[in-house]
């Protein structure tokens, strides 16, 4: 067993973790490995049976229990010294419940022939800065795959029913045996429903599913931030044979401001000043996402100095309150000057007695020191 990772560590979630802590990792991690989305990627599937296998453990109560306890070593494994986690005893999972599980959907001991949670999906959702500070709702148009409304799933013409499949006699699987091992598979002739259909629906042609498109309304909170997600419950694809409809994950792209940047409720700003107003002092208006406001910089502001504007930032999520809006000064020196003007800062500069340039004055002081030991 020491090449087996801690089942817990596998799915990210502390050893105290809630059934709906588990299930909510599964479902994330899940997402991310699926051989649906990495078609012929060897790692990703090894990666989906491992999520599996430990989904499979953690989320039964017993198999959780003496794995807490017992680890890997399960005493009431099997005998021979195999897998404690497959064949007869132990966890009582092999690997063909991993395969039927990787082309079921999901583990959890049902068979094909049982209900099955429909597929998530996933839009991604466009919004200008202000539309993500301020909050909106969007209406956006999207295609799944739902039950077909003739049939209502069944595949079968109306008036018609699905009859047991011969091959299986309804289970949904079949027994094969290679010398000395046997292993269930699924039944090829009704892809594990159990049943199949003789008079086909011909608006589904059968399959009992069509694409459709839809049009959802999501309510975008106040202050949501680039690359967060939104999950619209019972959105995604319809379920099979009377399984919950999955869910629709909703990822904001938030456009870039022209002025402004955030970090998290904070809102950024760079804010020029002139020569004359840092030197001097001045009651600037510093622009927000809702107008402008008075500020009073103070004489002998500094290039990069900060200052902060309560309550103009962005909204927290899930609260009535507000970050504030800090404001960089940048000082920009004049360009394309006149010679009356040049003359007047070179009067200025010669009635300068060093004391108006504090960090001019510290650096000088450190020459000489350096030089003169």
């Amino acid at each position: 067993m020491a090449d087996k990772r801690d089942y817990y560590e596998v799915l990210g979630v502390e050893r105290n973790a809630t059934a709906d802590d588990i299930k909510r990792a599964f479902r994330r991690k899940a997402k991310e490995c699926h051989p649906d989305q990495h078609p012929g990627d060897k790692e990703a599937e090894a990666r989906f049976k491992e999520l599996n296998e430990a989904n499979e453990v953690l989320s039964d109560p017993d198999k959780r229990a003496r794995y807490d306890q017992f680890g890997f070593e399960d005493p009431m494994a099997g005998m021979g010294g195999g897998n404690p986690f497959g064949g007869a005893g132990g966890f009582g999972f092999g690997m063909d419940d991993i395969l039927n599980s990787f082309f079921s959907g999901g583990m959890g001991g049902s068979r094909r022939s049982g209900p099955e949670a429909g597929n998530d999906l996933r839009y991604d959702l466009k919004l200008t800065f202000e539309e993500a500070a301020d909050g909106c709702s969007k209406s956006f148009d999207f295609y799944r795959t739902e039950n077909c409304d003739v049939c209502h799933g069944s595949g079968a013409k109306p008036g018609t029913t699905p009859v047991t499949c011969p091959t299986c006699k309804g289970t949904g699987q079949i027994r094969q045996s290679t010398g000395w091992m046997s292993v269930m598979r699924t039944c090829p002739n009704c892809r594990g429903a159990g049943k199949t259909v003789t008079d086909k629906c011909t608006s589904c042609g059968g399959s009992g599913r069509k694409r459709v498109r839809r049009t959802a309304t999501v309510k975008v909170p106040a202050g949501i931030d680039d690359g967060q997600t939104i999950v619209m419950g019972g959105q995604g694809e319809h379920g099979l044979r009377g399984g919950p409809s999955g869910d629709l994950y909703v990822t904001v792209s938030v456009k870039p401001h022209k002025l402004f940047r955030r970090d998290g409720s904070t809102l950024l700003l760079d804010f020029p000043v002139s020569f004359t107003q840092a030197a001097l002092g001045a009651e600037v208006d510093v622009p927000t996402l809702h107008g402008s406001v008075k500020y009073r910089i103070p004489e002998g502001t500094q290039t990069e100095t900060e200052f902060r504007v309560r309550g103009e930032g962005i909204p927290i999520l899930q609260t009535k309150q507000k970050g504030d809006l800090v404001f960089k000064v940048r000082v920009e020196t004049p360009r394309r000057l006149t010679e009356k003007q040049k003359d007047l800062l070179r009067q200025f500069d010669s009635a300068s007695t060093g004391r108006e340039y504090e960090s001019k004055k510290t650096f000088m002081d450190k020459i000489k020191s350096a030089f003169n030991g």
